[in-house]
C-alpha cells in the first residue's frame, strides 16, 4: 500500500470517534464500506448547503481546495441529499458530500432547493495505527471507540421519545426544551438522539439545554441507521446513559415515522416501549398529526400523549387536536411549561406503577 502524509483543512463531525489529528497518513487502498473515513478534496464552491461541522459542533464553510476528512454513509433524506455508499472506491474517484456532518457518498437525488451536493476527489484512506509502534496503518473506522451495541437491555430510567412526521418539524425544538425544563425543575436529564444521519448539533442542543449526559448514533459506530443493527445501537445508548444514573432519559427520533433510519423499528420494539413514559410527536400540520395518530395507534399499537411542533404554532391546530384527537397539544417554543408539565405528571404516573 502507498502512503503519504497530508494535513487536513476540515476534520469532520462524523470522523469524531477517530479522534484525528490535522496531519493524517493516507493509503491508496480504500474499503468502500459505511464506515470508514476517507480524506477527499473539494471540488467545487457553493452558496446554499456549503458547510461542514466540525468535531467541535462548529459549522465551517467549504470552499473548492478544501481537504476534509470525512465519513462512508448512505442517506435518504425527504428535504436532502439521498446517496449510498459505492461498491468501490478508488483514489482518484469523485463523490459527495451528503451531509453536513461529514457524511460521504455517491449521490442519487437532491433537494433543488439545496441544489447539488458538493463534489470531492478522493485522496485516500485515512490511515489508524492502533498500537504504539506501529509503522503499518490500517483504515480508519468510527467503529473502534464507539459505545457498545446491546441485544439485550438492562434495567434503565424510564425515556420520553419525541418523533415526527418529517424531518424539520420541531423534534429537537421540543426534546431540548424538555431536558431545559424539567432540568430546572431539578431533575437530573441525560438525552440521545437514537436514529438519522450524522451530526452533532441536535445532542449538542440538549446538552446546552442541560443535559447531564448526551449520545447519538455516530458515538455507537454509525454513521446512519438504516439496518438490522438500529435496535442494538438504540439499547446500547440507553445503557451507556443509564449508568449516569439520571432521573430521565429524553430521546429524539431524527426523521420520520415512515422515513428509512429506524424509527420504525424502534417504535416497534416491545422492550424499548416498555420503558416509555411519555410519547412526544411532532407534525406540520393538522393532516400530518391526523395519520401520526393512525399510524400509532394501528400499526404501533401506542398512543400519543402530547403534540408539538408547527401544527401548534397557533390556537387553529391546537384546537383541532384537542377536539378531534383528544390530545394535549403544547408549543415548545410558546408553552414551553405547558409541555414539560405533560412529562413531568407522565413520569410521576409511570413511577408509580413501577
Amino acid at each position: 500500500m502507498k502512503t503519504t502524509r497530508i494535513r487536513l483543512d476540515r476534520i469532520s463531525s462524523a470522523t469524531r470517534n477517530a479522534g484525528l489529528s490535522r496531519d493524517v497518513i493516507i493509503g491508496d487502498e480504500v474499503i468502500s464500506k459505511e464506515g470508514y473515513i476517507l480524506a477527499v478534496r473539494i471540488l467545487n464552491d457553493k452558496f446554499t448547503y456549503n458547510t461542514v461541522e466540525d468535531v467541535n459542533g462548529r459549522m465551517i464553510t467549504l470552499h473548492s481546495g478544501d481537504i476534509v476528512a470525512g465519513v462512508l454513509g448512505s442517506r435518504r433524506a425527504l428535504r436532502g441529499y439521498a446517496g449510498v455508499v459505492p461498491e468501490e472506491l478508488r483514489v482518484g474517484d469523485t463523490i459527495n458530500l451528503l451531509n453536513l456532518g461529514g457524511v460521504l457518498g455517491v449521490h442519487t437525488a437532491q433537494n433543488p432547493e439545496l441544489g447539488s451536493p458538493f463534489e470531492a476527489e478522493v485522496l485516500g484512506a485515512v490511515l489508524a495505527f492502533p498500537n504504539i509502534g506501529d509503522r503499518v496503518g490500517i483504515p480508519a473506522d468510527i467503529h473502534k471507540g464507539s459505545i457498545s451495541k446491546v441485544e439485550a437491555l438492562g434495567p434503565v430510567p424510564p425515556v420520553v421519545y419525541v418523533a415526527g412526521t418529517s424531518m424539520n418539524c420541531g423534534k429537537t425544538v421540543a426534546a431540548t426544551e424538555i431536558v431545559r425544563a424539567l432540568s430546572k425543575q431539578g431533575l437530573k436529564i441525560a438525552a440521545c438522539k437514537m436514529t438519522g444521519v450524522s451530526l452533532m448539533r441536535d445532542a449538542l442542543s440538549m446538552q446546552d439545554a442541560g443535559a447531564c449526559e448526551v449520545a447519538d448514533f455516530n458515538d455507537a459506530g454509525k454513521a446512519t441507521t438504516h439496518d438490522f443493527e438500529v435496535l442494538p445501537v438504540a439499547r446500547g445508548l440507553l445503557a451507556h446513559l443509564a449508568k449516569t444514573k439520571p432521573d430521565l432519559i429524553v430521546t429524539e427520533l431524527g426523521d420520520g415515522i415512515l422515513g428509512e433510519y429506524g424509527v420504525d423499528m424502534i417504535l416497534s420494539a416491545p422492550d424499548l416501549m416498555r420503558i416509555a413514559c411519555c410519547q412526544v410527536v411532532c407534525a406540520p400540520d393538522p393532516v400530518a398529526i391526523l395519520g401520526a395518530h393512525q399510524i400509532y395507534t394501528h400499526r404501533f399499537h401506542l398512543s400519543i400523549d402530547v403534540v408539538s411542533g408547527p401544527v401548534t404554532d397557533s390556537a387553529v391546530g391546537r384546537d383541532f387536536i384537542g377536539s378531534t384527537l383528544g390530545i394535549p397539544a403544547h408549543n415548545a417554543r410558546y408553552d414551553i411549561d405547558g409541555l414539560a408539565n405533560v412529562v413531568r405528571e407522565l413520569l410521576i404516573k409511570w413511577r408509580a406503577r413501577s
